[in-house]
């Protein structure tokens, strides 16, 4: 698990906005969380409690930070079968073949 520490966090706290009437208008509910090392921004404004939304936008940052931090496998190259090669012959074959008969017969 990644490790966040506060002193590179710098937390916003911003006003919700879309329904709620003059409640959601007027308290500032909604968090913006940014992560200064990687400048990650995350933001939670579902909830009406702050803290509800501050619990969210830090796991979305976790999961943000998870994501970064991953390393992907390097891709194996695998030969193309003997098998495999003869079907892409033949069928290269037959589909020559039926283009050969549409052209005109020679005189």
């Amino acid at each position: 698990m990644i490790e966040i520490r506060d002193i590179d966090l710098k937390i916003e706290f911003v006003r919700g906005s879309g329904p709620g009437g003059q409640h959601r208008n007027v308290t500032e509910t909604g968090v913006r969380i940014r992560h200064l090392p990687t400048g990650i921004v995350v933001q939670a404004t579902e909830s009406r409690s702050q803290a509800r939304n501050r619990e969210v936008a830090l796991e979305r940052l976790r999961k943000a930070l998870e994501r970064l931090a991953r390393r992907e496998k390097p891709r194996v190259a695998t030969r193309v079968p003997n098998a495999e090669k003869k079907r892409r012959l033949e069928g290269k074959k037959r589909r020559s073949h039926a283009k050969r008969l549409r052209s005109a017969p020679p005189e």
